[in-house]
């Protein structure tokens, strides 16, 4: 989406490309196609040769690879190599996306902004911290005089999510019964809103500063009851307490036992992440739907995909 809106802005776009990169959802597009990797230093000073802004993505986001030992050389050591090719190109600016787990989370319900102390130390939020220590890396290069913003996309849904990176929790919602859920919360923002932050940001940014693309903060018993109302299931949602729903996670997958949720969303899911999207709001100029506006061709697509009934 991130492309489409840039070409309809009239933007000339490169994309660097992984061989096993799945491209379906832009082979229709009119740009140009680096083969190469975030990893390769090489690669990417090549593709931002001749270029004005690059626009930072990569990343590990599937959950199937959030654990990846490849995660901090994709997001710290990626990041890395595109500040150091950008401290050579005169004026080129970076916009690093990077995540609202990055911001902050917390135990019990609370709103942090682009301001708020990150204060997660549990190890097992890797991506929270990879994330973070990626943004130290470009505040760092800021302050030596680079031109890098940083937006924080919340939880992204939105139609062709086929990696079922979120989609995933609406489907697993759909097929469980009862619907088992934790104390926790997140941020649920649509994916075109986080295109057009991104795209803002590159046009109206300003440099040094993080922008929270954000939309609604719900819990996730609040995601369920919406998703299940506006699939027209009455099925039972039932809140287990955080200690429980963890313990029962590390010994089911201990042993192998199946799980009707991805293991891996409970450490994540156990924690709210609410923010606030008021400053992408005033400076970027973004609106963001809210949950139900969201969901509702989230899941028209889940349901034209075959993926819910």
């Amino acid at each position: 989406m991130v492309l489409r809106k840039l070409l309809h802005s009239g933007h000339a776009v490169t994309c660097l490309l992984r061989t096993a990169s799945r491209t379906h959802r832009i082979d229709d597009l009119p740009v140009h196609r680096l083969l190469g990797d975030v990893r390769d230093a090489a690669k990417v000073r090549a593709g931002m040769e001749g270029c004005d802004a690059t626009i930072h993505m990569a990343g590990l986001s599937a959950w199937s690879e959030i654990n990846s030992p490849t995660l901090a050389e994709v997001v710290e050591g990626g990041t890395q190599n595109i500040l150091e090719a950008a401290a050579d190109l005169p004026n080129h600016r970076i916009i690093f996306v990077s995540s609202a787990a990055a911001v902050n989370g917390s135990d019990e319900p609370q709103i942090f902004n682009e301001d708020s102390q990150f204060t997660l130390r549990d190890p097992e939020l890797k991506y929270a911290h990879a994330k973070h220590r990626a943004e130290a890396l470009c505040l760092s290069a800021s302050r030596n005089g680079l031109f890098v913003v940083i937006v924080n996309p919340g939880e992204v849904y939105g139609p062709h999510d086929d990696g079922m990176v979120t989609a995933g929790n609406l489907v697993d919602f759909s097929r469980s019964s009862p619907v088992l859920v934790c104390n926790g919360g997140t941020n649920v923002v649509y994916v075109d809103d986080v295109a057009d932050g991104i795209v803002g940001a590159l046009e109206r940014g300003r440099p040094g500063e993080r922008y929270i693309l954000g939309g609604e903060n719900l819990t996730i018993r609040q995601i369920a009851d919406l998703c299940l109302q506006l699939l027209g299931r009455r099925s039972t949602v039932v809140t287990l307490p955080n200690g429980v729903i963890r313990w029962v996670t590390w010994a089911a997958t201990r042993v192998g036992l199946p799980l009707p949720y991805n293991a891996d969303v409970i450490p994540y899911a156990t924690r709210y992440w609410f923010v606030d999207g008021s400053k992408a709001q005033r400076e970027l100029g973004v609106q963001f739907r809210g949950a139900r506006e969201t969901l509702v061709p989230t899941i028209a697509w889940l349901r034209e995909a075959g993926y819910v009934a």
